[in-house]
């Protein structure tokens, strides 16, 4: 047998990375690095603050060009947009499935007319078979949940309004 030369091991450890996401979710750092040797490992998660709403200006009226008498059917076709409460939005920080209590069973973290403090607990999604708690972005009122229980979110989707 020829004594073949070996490849240098891969010093990424999947497994160590996976421990330190864990210990961001457990702790809830938004960073943390590890240096052993030359390997160098940091793991940090996106956090996103929630921002005040933006009000935009209505947009001007097109000019009319056909009678009112036919644009009026038209108008009246047309869905109206779903009314929401005034207040902040809380918006999912990711894509996954939303619930809107710690076990199934067990009572919401929080239902509307509930007075919550920043930082509580919400929600929470599970992305990728990790729960990740949802906070109140600020200490208000729970004027409107618009999600339902193992309802899939997108990132940036409204979840509840706060007053």
């Amino acid at each position: 047998m020829a004594n073949t030369p070996k490849a240098p091991a891969d010093p990424f450890d999947a497994r160590l990375v996976r421990k330190l996401a864990d210990i961001l979710t457990e702790t809830g750092l938004s960073e943390i690095e590890v240096e052993h040797g030359e390997l160098k490992i940091r793991v940090a998660k996106q956090l996103t603050a929630a921002a005040a709403p933006v009000h935009y200006a209505p947009a001007p009226a097109p000019a009319a060009t056909a009678p009112a008498s036919a644009a009026a059917p038209a108008a009246a076709a047309a869905p109206a947009a779903p009314v929401r409460a005034a207040g902040d939005e809380v918006k999912s920080p990711m894509v996954g499935t939303i619930y809107l209590q710690p076990n199934p069973g067990s009572p919401s973290f929080v239902k509307v007319g509930d007075t919550v403090e920043a930082g509580q607990t919400l929600f929470i999604v599970e992305a990728m078979k990790t729960m990740n708690p949802i906070p109140a972005p600020r200490a208000g009122k729970i004027v409107e949940i618009l999600v339902e229980d193992a309802q899939p979110v997108e990132f940036g989707e409204p979840l509840a309004i706060i007053e």
